[in-house]
C-alpha cells in the first residue's frame, strides 16, 4: 500500500529538516523530485562520518534521508533554469523548500509566481522561526531551536543542565511536522486550489514539549531538569543494577508493590515515606538508593525480565548499536539496505519509518541518488528534447 502513489513533491531542501519530511513522504509513495544546486547538490553531501564519502558528496547524512528521490540538478539564478523549474512546477503536486523566508521570491520562484504556473499547488516553508514575526529573518539550527525552545534547560541532571538532546530533534520534529502538514493539505484538497503551510522548526518543538508547558501554562509551575528521573511517578527513571542501567516506570500503586516484592523490599509497602504516591515522589532520592541497593546483586537483563514478567515496564538502557542489535528492530524490518549504491561503491543501510501499512513496513525503492543522477531521465520527462538537453548543459543551467 502507497497512500501517496501518484502525488509527486519536489524536494528544494538542505540537510536535515526538509528532507526529513520528503523522506517521510517517498516512504508513503510519493514521487519525490530533490531539485539540487549544480556541482554542490545538499550540504548534507558532504556531511557525516565517512569523509571519503564526503568528498564525492555522498555523504552519510545525505545517504540517510534520501532514499526513493530522483535528483535533478537546476541553476535557479539563471532564467533558463527558473524556466526549466516552472515547467517541473507545472507538474507538480508539492513544493517543499526550508531557505530562510524570502529566498525563494528573491530567486523569482516564490508562491505567488509558482501558485500562478500551478494553482492547485501546495507549497511548504520550513523555517527557524516562520515566515512572519520578528525573528523571521534570523538563522537557525538544530541546537539554536533547542535552546530557544527551552528543550535544553530541562535536558540533564540539576547540576549539568541545560544539555543539549544527543540528536538533532529540532530538525527531526520540523520534518515530521512539515510532512503530517503536507499529507493533511493533499487529503483536502480541491482540484484547483493548492495551499502555503508555514512550519516554524521553534513553534514545533514547543507543541511537541507536553506537560513541560502546560504545567506552566496552567498551574504556574516551571520545569526544571531532573536527570533520568521521570517526575511525575517514583520509582519511574533510571536505576542502577550488577552491570548497567535500567529503566524502570512503576506508575501506577500495584507496579510498585510488585517491585518491593520483586527487589525483597516488601517492608517499603508499609513504609510511610512510600506508601502513597504522592510520598514517593516527596522522598524519591531515599527510595532510588534502597531500590539500587538492592538491584546491585543481580545482572539487569535478569531484573528487566522479572520485573516484564510482574507486569512493570522495564528495560535495558543500551547504546545506539546494542538498540540496532535488537530482534524486534529485525523482525520489524526497521532497517533497509540498498546494495552497491552508484557513487558509494558499497551497500547502504538505513532507518525507515517505524510505520507498517496492511502489516507490511513502508519502503523506499530507489536509493539515495547521485547528484544530477536523473537529469536526463527527468528532462525528458518534461519534454525536453535531447538537444535542448544539451543546450542546457552547455549552458551550465543543470
Amino acid at each position: 500500500m502507497k497512500p501517496l502513489e501518484g502525488i509527486r513533491v519536489l524536494d528544494l531542501t538542505n540537510v536535515l529538516a526538509g528532507p526529513f519530511c520528503c523522506h517521510q513522504l517517498a516512504h508513503m509513495g510519493a514521487d519525490v523530485i530533490k531539485v539540487e544546486i549544480p556541482q554542490t547538490g545538499d550540504l548534507a553531501r558532504q556531511l557525516g562520518a565517512d569523509a571519503a564519502l564526503n568528498d564525492r558528496l555522498m555523504g552519510i547524512s545525505f545517504l540517510a534521508q534520501n532514499s526513493g528521490k530522483r535528483s535533478l540538478t537546476v541553476n535557479m539564478k539563471l532564467a533558463k533554469g527558473r524556466d526549466v523549474f516552472k515547467r517541473l512546477v507545472g507538474t507538480a503536486d508539492v513544493v517543499v523548500e526550508n531557505f530562510r523566508p524570502g529566498v525563494m521570491g528573491r530567486l523569482g520562484v516564490g508562491y505567488e509566481v509558482l501558485k500562478a504556473e500551478n494553482p492547485a499547488l501546495i507549497y511548504c516553508a520550513i523555517s527557524g522561526f516562520g515566515q512572519d514575526g520578528p525573528m523571521r529573518d534570523l538563522p537557525a539550527y538544530d541546537q539554536i531551536i533547542q535552546g530557544l525552545s527551552g528543550v535544553m534547560s530541562i535536558t540533564g541532571a540539576p547540576d549539568n543542565a541545560p544539555y543539549r538532546v544527543g540528536y538533532p530533534m529540532a530538525d527531526t520534529i520540523g520534518g515530521m511536522t512539515a510532512a503530517f502538514a503536507v499529507s493533511s493539505a493533499l487529503a483536502n484538497r480541491s482540484d484547483d486550489k493548492g495551499c502555503f503551510i508555514d512550519v516554524s522548526m521553534l513553534e514545533a518543538v514547543m507543541a511537541s514539549m507536553g506537560w513541560a508547558i502546560s504545567d506552566f501554562l496552567m498551574a504556574d509551575k516551571a520545569p526544571e531538569p531532573r536527570g533520568n528521573d521521570n517526575f511525575t511517578a517514583s520509582p519511574s527513571g533510571a536505576f542502577q543494577t550488577g552491570d548497567g542501567l535500567i529503566n524502570i516506570a512503576a506508575n501506577k500503586q500495584e507496579q510498585f508493590e510488585a517491585v518491593c516484592r520483586i527487589v525483597g523490599k516488601p517492608e517499603m509497602l508499609t513504609d510511610p515515606r512510600f506508601s502513597a504516591r504522592r510520598a514517593r515522589i516527596d522522598n524519591r532520592a531515599a527510595l532510588t538508593e534502597i531500590l539500587e541497593e538492592a538491584m546491585i546483586g543481580k545482572r539487569a537483563t535478569a531484573w528487566v525480565e522479572e520485573l516484564n514478567q510482574a507486569g512493570v515496564p522495564a528495560g535495558i538502557v543500551l547504546s545506539v548499536p546494542e538498540a540496532l542489535a535488537q530482534p524486534q528492530i529485525a523482525d520489524r524490518e526497521m532497517i533497509g539496505a540498498f546494495e552497491k549504491v552508484p557513487g558509494v561503491g558499497r551497500d547502504v543501510r538505513i532507518a525507515r519509518t517505524g510505520i507498517k501499512l496492511d502489516g507490511k513496513a513502508v519502503k523506499t525503492g530507489m536509493p539515495p541518488p547521485a547528484l544530477g543522477q536523473h537529469n536526463d531521465e527527468l528532462l525528458a520527462e518534461l519534454g525536453f528534447s535531447s538537444d535542448e538537453i544539451g543546450q542546457l548543459k552547455e549552458g551550465r543551467v543543470i
